[in-house]
């Protein structure tokens, strides 16, 4: 399990590296994860820290990956035997 303290310098590093890699986003939907609201809310400072006021929007959705899975779900029926 994720904590939000332990993982926020991990989640930190992985979003900036994403950032790095494939642009500036505008917004990121994340699920209710504490690291992860951590770790953009950390980058957000550092952005307002020096001096750029153009943040990220963090929108928070409480059961994001249990409609993704479901999506799954016709799938998963079609290869059990």
């Amino acid at each position: 399990m994720l904590s939000e303290h332990r993982d926020e310098a991990a989640t930190s590093a992985f979003f900036a590296r994403t950032i790095k890699t494939n642009g500036w986003p505008e917004k990121v939907v994340i699920d209710k994860s504490g690291a992860n609201l951590a770790g953009l809310q950390n980058i957000n400072w550092l952005l307002l820290l020096y001096g750029w006021f153009w943040l990220i929007e963090i929108l928070q959705v409480k059961y994001l990956n249990n409609t993704m899975e479901q999506d799954h779900q016709f799938i998963k029926k079609l290869t059990r035997p």
